[in-house]
């Protein structure tokens, strides 16, 4: 039922953009404020030469190819059937918690270590340019607690469900012990702030000179299609997600916001589900 829900608004969601953009449909102008002002004031921001725009760019193709090179890899190399493969169950106790760290360590290099690379062999490029200074989340914290206050109701609406419960956490016997909780937890964060960095700094900010506030829109492709595999709702949600963390790190310049919405709903899932396990100590989840 909350797939047929999501899918629907969704819908409604993609025919109201299409009336807004082809001018049918006057947008109010609280939703004006937050979506096309803000997408005009990164343009307004964006330092560019007057011949950017259209124009045939290095940095561009360097970043494009970076991401689909990286998310080719991570399909293919860094899943659990790839660590299964190399490293088949020897009945340790840790072999389950191994494989959630070869999954979050492939996201560390491909979201952030081999990017980093990259944009050390271009000229012109600092890292610090790319969303990782931790002022501007600072300054606006109190609109990302807004944030996840508007998110948390469907969060524990959806807790309710067999389907939740059947999902999350997703290392199922991270009820083991509490180190086995803590160590999970690091690992959970740790890919979060790799994929932050990745969708809302490096592609953004690598993006920008050309593309403007336009980059939002190109990078919701990729962010939508590493959720396939996951509930609907999850998978529809990542596209409005991705469009407001989008438009917020390239307002603020700052990737931090993400990570902490990210990490706050990852954690509040997790404890909520654990809530339908065994104590801490007792059987697994599963």
């Amino acid at each position: 039922m909350i797939a047929v829900v999501v899918t629907a608004a969704s819908v409604i969601a993609v025919l109201l953009a299409l009336a807004l953009a082809l001018g049918f449909v006057e947008p109010p102008a609280a939703l004006r404020r937050i979506s096309i002002e803000q997408w005009r004031a990164i343009d307004a921001e964006t330092v560019r030469d007057p011949g950017d725009p259209g124009r045939t760019s290095v940095q561009v193709l360097m970043v494009l190819l970076t991401v689909a090179a990286s998310l080719t890899l991570q399909e293919y190399l860094g899943g659990h059937d790839t660590y299964e493969r190399l490293f088949p169950p020897d009945g340790s106790r840790y072999w389950e918690l191994r494989g959630f760290a070869w999954w979050s360590g492939w996201r560390v290099v491909g979201y952030v270590i081999v990017p980093m690379l990259v944009l050390a062999c271009l000229p012109g490029q600092r890292i610090l340019d790319y969303h990782v200074s931790p002022r501007g989340f600072f300054k606006h914290l109190w609109l990302y607690a807004a944030l996840f206050a508007i998110v948390l109701p469907a969060v524990l609406a959806a807790s309710t469900t067999s389907a939740f419960r059947h999902t999350y956490p997703f290392y199922r016997i991270a009820n083991r012990s509490y180190a086995d909780l803590a160590m999970w937890e690091v690992l959970y964060g740790v890919q979060f702030l790799s994929l932050e960095f990745f969708f809302r700094g490096f592609i953004l900010h690598g993006l920008r000179r050309a593309l403007g506030a336009n980059a939002i829109f190109v990078m919701l492709v990729p962010y939508c299609m590493i959720h396939y595999g996951k509930p609907l709702p999850e998978t529809l949600g990542a596209i409005g997600a991705g469009l407001i963390l989008g438009t917020l790190a390239m307002r603020t310049r700052s990737i931090w916001g993400g990570v902490l919405i990210h990490v706050g709903v990852a954690t509040t899932m997790d404890v909520l589900a654990l809530r339908g396990c065994p104590p801490i100590g007792g059987a697994p989840c599963h």
